[in-house]
Parts: structure tokens; C-alpha cells; sequence
């Protein structure tokens, strides 16, 4: 049987003959899929002949931000975690060559499992299931805020102190780089970011952190809600680790959502009976980590500014037509979201609390 076409971002051959110098190899013939959720780096699942499987990433086609979509970074934070064991898939193997398919790319095993990614696939779950998976969650990012990591071979990955302004001051040049029109709302987010921040202590803990820490970038036990796996480790670093809870308070949803409901991401996924609120899930991380949760607020504004400026780059890609995955269908959608995300960050820098995430 022929082989099926490359999709787009892959030349499956060169890849294959490279995989082999570096000694994965896949026996022939071998299909190349594109992933259909990704929205940020491209990600493809190759399977060989014999049922094998690997999955390679690549940054996108276009619009690609300065830093962003690091492939050596996520390989070698994703090492890190397999020398300590934290639950993540297992790299195999790291190409800077661009003349390969165009980009750099890692490869890894593929972990079978259940990722949780839409509103149907949450409605499969029971009421207890849904509770055990929001456990979970909260119980996982916890373990990798406690991750020791001089074991991990992970103490140069970033530098911890002033983070959060840091983090800041990066978001703001993205969003001058990628924004694709005016948006007042969120000049003022940055503003009143860099005014409560300013107002942090210098002295504040650090951890590992994922970066962009969502139910649907976990990979669960198809028979309970174990975590076989968390995904996506490209934004990974040394800092604050309530900017990872931040970030899932974002991502989650309530029934009850105004603003988030017009972000096109994990749409509606947690709103069913049986998922936590956003308030039990700062309860559970407050009493797994011991950590004090009094600069939240300025964590889950700045995770809104974060996201919009995201929002707005696959946006600038689906413009250009170079956006592959969920987000290339609707022109509209992320430039919508984008800045619904920006006045929810208002919201929440007005109230001074995370239930601004509800407006």
C-alpha cells in the first residue's frame, strides 16, 4: 500500500532517514498524521509498519514569536523529568537541523491514554470521575512544584528571581510583535499588571513550571484518572509557581462563565457536575503544596495578558493562513478570544481576586 501524502510542516522521509541516524528507528512504510488540537507547535504521530509509534514536534508554519515554540528547551526539560520520574513522555531525540522539514524538532514516545479535550469527551465521565480527574490535576502540578531540580539536571533552566515582571515585560513585546490591531484593553491590563507587580516582594518562592498547565495537556489512564503523562513542556522554566495554578484557572471553565466562554480553548470543558470550581481547586493546591496564595490575583491577570497575546498569534496565523490544527477554521474566533481574555485580566486586577476569572 502507498504511503499517504506528507501533511503539511513534515517531510516524512528526510525525518525518517534522520530518526535513524539517530538511532529511533521505524521500519517502513510509515504514516505521518497530523495531530487535529494543537494550536501552538505543530504535532505529528508517526507509525511505522509494525504498530510503532513516536510523536515529533515542530514549532508553527508562521508567525512564530522570538523564544517561543523552544524545541531544545522542551527536550531537555522533558529529560529532566524522566531522571526523576515525573510523569511525562520519555524524549528520544532532538534535530537543530532546519534543512530536515523546515523547522527544529524533537521526537517522543507516544503515551497512549485519555486526554480530556472537549465538552463531549467530559460528558463520557462521571460525576465522581470528573471530581477525581480535578484532584488529580491539582495533586500532579503540585508534585512538580515540589521537583528536585539539581536531580533533574534543571538549575540553569531560568532565572527564578523577578520573574513575574519579567514574564511581563516579555508578554508586552510579544503582543507588540504580534498584535494584528489597536486594543486598548490591553494596554490598560498591562498597566495595572505592572503597577501590582511592582508591589511584590523580590523575594518571592520559585519551582519548576510548566508554563501552560490545562486538563487537556494531561494524558489520563483510560480506566481511571491517573496521570500517565503531561504534555507540552515548551514554556517550561524556573519561577513563580502560582503562575502555573493561575494558568489552569484560566483554562477552566464554570456554567456560569461570561468573557471565558467566548475563548475558543477547552470550551465549556469543566462545566458539568462533578468538576471542581476554580475556588475547590485553590482550596486542594493551597493544602498540597503549603504554599501562601496572596499574589494569585496578579498571577491569573497576568495569565489572561499571557494568553491573549497566544490567542492573538494563532490569530495573526489563521489571517495569514498558515495556522494548522483546531484554530484554522474560523478567521474570527482567536481574535475574539483575545480580547475577552483581556477583560477578564481587567476584572480580576479591578476586584483584586480570582472571581473576576467569572465575569
Amino acid at each position: 500500500m502507498p504511503q499517504s501524502a506528507d501533511p503539511p510542516g513534515l517531510q516524512r522521509d528526510a525525518v525518517i532517514d534522520w530518526l535513524a541516524a539517530a538511532g529511533v528507528d521505524l521500519v517502513g512504510p510509515v504514516e505521518a498524521s497530523l495531530f487535529p488540537g494543537g494550536r501552538s507547535n505543530v504535532t505529528y504521530r508517526l507509525v511505522d509498519s509494525t504498530g510503532a509509534s513516536v510523536v515529533l514536534r515542530r514549532p508553527p508554519l508562521g508567525n512564530v514569536l522570538p523564544t517561543a515554540h523552544d524545541m531544545a528547551r522542551e527536550h531537555r526539560v522533558l529529560t529532566g523529568l524522566n531522571r526523576v520520574g515525573f510523569p511525562a513522555p520519555r524524549a528520544l531525540a532532538l534535530c537543530d537541523d532546519e534543512t530536515v522539514t523546515g523547522a527544529p524538532f524533537l521526537v517522543m514516545e507516544y503515551v497512549d491514554g485519555r486526554i480530556v479535550a472537549t465538552s463531549a469527551e467530559a460528558a463520557t465521565l462521571t460525576a465522581t470521575e470528573r471530581a477525581a480527574v480535578s484532584g488529580t490535576l491539582v495533586s500532579t502540578i503540585a508534585n512538580l512544584h515540589a521537583v528536585d531540580i539539581d536531580a533533574a539536571g534543571l538549575a540553569d533552566l531560568g532565572r527564578p528571581g523577578g520573574y513575574l515582571p519579567r514574564q511581563l515585560a516579555r508578554w508586552a513585546k510579544q503582543w507588540e510583535l504580534t498584535r494584528t490591531r489597536d486594543l486598548p484593553s490591553m494596554d490598560a491590563l498591562r498597566d495595572a499588571l505592572a503597577s501590582r507587580l511592582e508591589a511584590l516582594p523580590a523575594d518571592l518562592p520559585w519551582s519548576l513550571v510548566h508554563g501552560d498547565y490545562r486538563l487537556d495537556n494531561v494524558i489520563l489512564d483510560p480506566a481511571g484518572a491517573t496521570v500517565r503523562a503531561v504534555l507540552d513542556w515548551e514554556m517550561s522554566t524556573l519561577g513563580d509557581p502560582l503562575s502555573d495554578l493561575a494558568l489552569t484557572l484560566v483554562y477552566w471553565t464554570e456554567a456560569g462563565d461570561g468573557l471565558r466562554h467566548r475563548v475558543p480553548v477547552a470550551e465549556h470543558l469543566t462545566d458539568a457536575a462533578g468538576f471542581w470550581s476554580r475556588a475547590q481547586l485553590i482550596d486542594a493546591y493551597a493544602a498540597a503544596s503549603g504554599r501562601p496564595l496572596d499574589h494569585l490575583d496578579a498571577c491569573s491577570a497576568l495569565a489572561c495578558y499571557k494568553l491573549a497575546v497566544i490567542t492573538e498569534s494563532i490569530h495573526a496565523r489563521t489571517l495569514s493562513g498558515k495556522q494548522l490544527g483546531t484554530a484554522a477554521g474560523d478567521v474570527h474566533a482567536m481574535g475574539v478570544a483575545t480580547e475577552a481574555l483581556a477583560e477578564m485580566g481587567l476584572a480580576v486586577a479591578r476586584d483584586g481576586t480570582v472571581a473576576g476569572l467569572a465575569s
